[in-house]
This record gives C-alpha cells, sequence and structure tokens, in this order.
C-alpha cells in the first residue's frame, strides 16, 4: 500500500474531508486493518481531548472499519471504539511520511500481522481527531451523538428529510452542514446537491416545498455516490491511503467557481457566506422563493 503522489493540480480552499472522502479511505483500511491487534500507541501530539485515552487501544483487536458521516469508528475487542475525524488536513498512512509532513505526525500505530504493521495519522492543521471512547459513549462528540442518518442507506427516506426539513428554520445549508438531517454532508457537496436541485442556500429549511425536498434528497444522493465512484474531491490535503487525490474536483459544477459561468444558465456564480462558510450559488437558478399554499415540507 505504498503512496503514489497523484501529479495532478488542485485549487481552492481546504475543505474538511466529507463523506466520499472518508468512506474512501474506509474502504481502503478495511481489508487491511480488520482482525489486526493494536500493539503500541504511539501519542506524539501534545495531549488534550482530540488524542484522549489512546492507551486503552493497546493490546485489543480491531474488530471492523465502520464509518458514520464523517467520523471512521473502529470496534476495539475489548467494549471499546477508536475514533478517527480527518479534521481539515488529516490523512492517514501505512507508512512513514518523510520531509516536511514527518512533523505533522500525530498518533502512530504499531500493529500485528504482516507489513505494513503501522498506522500514521498526521494532521497539518491539528483539526481532527484520534481518541478511545467506550463503546457508543459520544457525550464528548456531540456531532456524531446526534448524527442523522447516512445519505446513501435505505434510512435515509424522502419522508423522513421532509419531516426534518419541516421543522427547521435555519438556512437550508446551515441546517445540512449541522449533519442532523443527513450524515456525512459538508460545503462541498452542500453547495453541489443545491446547485443540482436549484434550490437557495439561504432558503429556511422548512419553506421548501415537497417537490424541492424530494428533489434535494435526491440531487444528496447523486453528488455523493458520483464523488465516492472519484474516490472524493482533493483541493488541497485530502489523501486516499494509497496516497491518491480524489478525481472529483474536475466535476464540481459550483463549490470553487464563484464568478465563472453557470453550467447550466451561463450567468455568473456568486460567493457569499452562508452560516460562516464560504457558498457559491447561482442567482438566476436558484432563487430565493417564499412557498404558497399548502405545498410546503411542514
Amino acid at each position: 500500500m505504498a503512496p503514489s503522489w497523484g501529479a495532478r493540480s488542485t485549487k481552492g480552499p481546504s475543505a474538511i474531508p466529507e463523506l466520499p472522502e472518508v468512506e474512501t479511505v474506509r474502504r481502503e483500511l478495511a481489508p487491511w486493518l480488520t482482525g489486526r491487534t493494536i500493539v503500541r500507541v504511539e501519542r506524539l501530539a501534545p495531549p488534550g481531548p482530540k488524542y484522549r485515552d489512546l492507551e486503552r487501544a493497546c493490546g485489543q483487536r480491531i474488530e471492523a472499519v465502520t464509518r458514520r458521516g464523517k467520523f471512521l469508528v473502529l470496534p476495539l475487542s475489548d467494549g471499546d471504539e477508536l475514533i478517527v475525524h480527518l479534521g481539515m488536513t488529516g490523512v492517514v498512512s501505512t507508512r512513514s511520511p518523510s520531509g516536511p509532513s514527518a512533523g505533522h505526525v500525530r498518533v502512530r500505530l504499531a500493529l500485528s500481522g504482516p507489513p505494513p504493521a503501522e498506522l500514521h495519522f498526521q494532521d497539518a492543521r491539528r483539526f481532527g481527531r484520534f481518541l478511545v471512547v467506550e463503546r457508543g459513549c459520544y457525550n464528548g462528540l456531540p456531532t456524531l451523538a446526534a448524527i442523522g442518518p447516512e445519505p446513501l442507506s435505505g434510512a435515509f427516506t424522502v419522508a423522513g428529510f421532509l419531516r426534518s426539513l419541516a421543522g427547521s428554520s435555519q438556512a437550508i445549508k446551515t441546517f445540512l452542514l449541522s449533519q442532523r438531517p443527513v450524515a456525512g454532508v459538508g460545503n462541498i457537496y452542500a453547495d453541489e446537491a443545491l446547485w443540482r436541485a436549484r434550490v437557495h442556500p439561504r432558503t429556511p429549511a422548512k419553506w421548501l416545498t415537497r417537490r424541492k425536498g424530494a428533489e434535494l434528497h435526491a440531487a444528496i444522493r447523486a453528488v455523493l455516490t458520483a464523488s465516492l465512484e472519484a474516490q472524493g474531491t482533493t483541493l488541497n490535503d485530502y489523501r486516499t491511503v494509497n496516497g491518491e487525490v480524489g478525481a472529483y474536483l474536475d466535476q464540481l459544477d459550483a463549490y470553487g467557481h464563484a464568478e465563472e459561468p453557470c453550467p447550466r444558465c451561463g450567468r455568473p456564480l456568486r460567493r457569499t457566506v452562508v452560516g460562516q462558510r464560504g457558498t457559491v450559488y447561482c442567482s438566476s437558478c436558484q432563487r430565493l422563493r417564499r412557498p404558497r399554499g399548502r405545498s410546503a415540507a411542514g
């Protein structure tokens, strides 16, 4: 599993890896990591809640590599879970990085089994998490505790999504980023799904009509599925376990394309801020409309 760093260029600001990126990492880790015992844990980061109780992992077997939203969840044999969140710049690798990246390793695990038998977690900006909790006990991880259904699972139904929209006055983009209506959607794929569904990002969630809510539900699934097939989107930092970049960058319609022509109508895409997050949308295709009559999701 040696890294093979891609040479293609990337653009845009750093973004937190979202469901396609984290699921790509999970799929690469699972066959290699499942069944191995953690022989030694080295915490190279300063102590703190983001790296708490790692010593408890020593001697435990990794039973599976699962995911909830943007979190990797690794059940351990003695009733704990290893929780990994990549933050903005987190990278999981099977070999020790060299050069400037070597100084960004925060955790190193020595594992049983044939080589490669080490897992390295590097995180230049230190927004990631790598910690051990009692299985299912997420008191210190409120986002994980209250996370919504997985968007590519049967639990993410149109009816359930419409009910969640009807109960919120938040701007639809802010509501999506909260992870409550659906898991794993962040800044990139919220912009993309809203553009596809022609929904203005400032629209109060409960204003969406049933038709628009269903279109947004379908757009979320479609965007995430397409990105997952491309192994996610690399802007600057995200890499797969094998060191590859995500290839969905070239398929983005809205995110990162402010002032460029809208792929649908040709008018310049606009950039604004919604919920303190940079947001790109089309002022022509995605108009802010108040619902009429009884067609709203609520």
